[in-house]
């Protein structure tokens, strides 16, 4: 990897090894842009914000990341750049005219503090985790969220007006349940299996108690979407939006058959949300037979010994993992003996072990 001006980073290549490797550093150091610079190049979006100018290193006018490594069926490149506001992407060297069609090229799991909001936070949170890890698994999955967002505004626009074609508003109807269907199917199946794997994972790792993820739908019954649309056209116009529907659809996570949202303390639902990260993990590699690249970011501030032991053990032998931490030496001597380590400090980076 190198990277060219992405947030405080200075001009630098990264080298990692095909395990685990630490990156190491104070506070502000860079620790988090190296990995949030991998998701960008990966997803074309980074966690921290929706504003890519935020991402340019001050005084400058633009970024460049450069991915390079193998997956289990090829050789892989990506190039990602921008430049007073736009952004542009190759893989292998191919414009990506869609960056839809980014998604998938490398699958990601990230994971940082700051998905404590996948169990505490609201409903939309959940949702853009479902929608961004399933169109990295699923290109039929990716395609029916286009065409179903799609439909959506074309519904919610025409419901802006106080008169509507009603034949025409049917058709983009139709297209929302056909299109929503296909949504709510593939969410059915994915949180199954991603709570199969939690499960076993949060009790070998956190406590002995059950975790089981719930797919929580707008709409029970799916056969009931087109005819529930047009019955709610009255409402819907005036709230000049689409009220039901997957746009609306949550899943909870229970741990010992509560609501972790409400009832677990902010460490279990720190360790539920990287639970439901390293479930993912297993769930990719069975889908697509390789291991999707691990982003770890602090994710073991606040483990003691033992869960840090189970967590790494518990990480896949074939994938390559990159986790930060700003106290190494806290770590098992086992652990850092195993991993390629990196110092950074103000966004140089260094390597320093193994």
């Amino acid at each position: 990897m190198t990277c060219r001006h992405f947030r405080g980073l200075s001009d630098m290549e990264l080298i990692p090894g095909a395990g685990i490797n630490l990156l190491y550093g104070g506070n502000a150091q860079g620790k988090t842009s190296v990995l949030e610079a991998i998701l960008y190049a990966a997803t074309a979006r980074s966690h921290r914000t929706t504003n890519d100018a935020d991402l340019v290193c001050h005084e400058k006018e633009d970024f460049h990341i450069y991915l390079e490594g193998e997956t289990a069926k090829r050789s892989l490149s990506i190039e990602a750049h921008w430049w007073k506001g736009a952004k542009r992407f190759k893989v292998n060297g191919v414009a990506q005219n869609r960056l839809s069609d980014l998604l998938g090229q490398l699958c990601v799991v990230f994971f940082s503090p700051d998905d404590i909001a996948l169990i505490k936070g609201g409903a939309a949170v959940r949702r853009l985790f479902l929608d961004m890890e399933l169109s990295q698994l699923s290109t039929p999955y990716l395609r029916a969220l286009q065409q179903y967002r799609q439909a959506l505004r074309q519904r919610n626009e025409m419901l802006k007006h106080l008169q509507f074609d009603a034949e025409l508003m049917g058709l983009w109807e139709a297209q929302l349940a056909a299109q929503g269907s296909r949504l709510m199917d593939e969410r059915t199946t994915y949180i199954a299996q991603l709570s199969a794997i939690a499960s076993p994972l949060y009790s070998q790792i956190v406590e002995k108690e059950p975790l089981e993820i719930i797919y929580a739908p707008d709409i029970p019954d799916k056969e009931e979407f087109a005819s529930l649309l047009e019955r709610s056209r009255k409402t819907d116009q005036q709230r000049r939006s689409t009220g039901r529907g997957p746009h609306r659809d949550d899943l909870d996570i229970l741990i010992s058959g509560r609501s972790a949202r409400v009832f677990a303390s902010q460490g279990q639902q720190k360790s539920a949300a990287l639970i439901v990260k390293l479930a993912e993990v297993a769930l990719v590699h069975g889908r697509l037979g390789d291991y999707p690249l691990i982003l770890l970011d602090e994710a073991v501030a606040e483990l003691d010994e033992n869960r840090t032991h189970r967590l790494f053990h518990a990480l896949p032998e074939g994938a390559q993992t990159l986790i930060t931490t700003a106290q190494p030496a806290q770590l098992p001597e086992t652990i850092r003996s195993d991993s390629r380590i990196f110092r950074l400090e103000k966004g140089t980076l260094e390597k320093v072990g193994t």
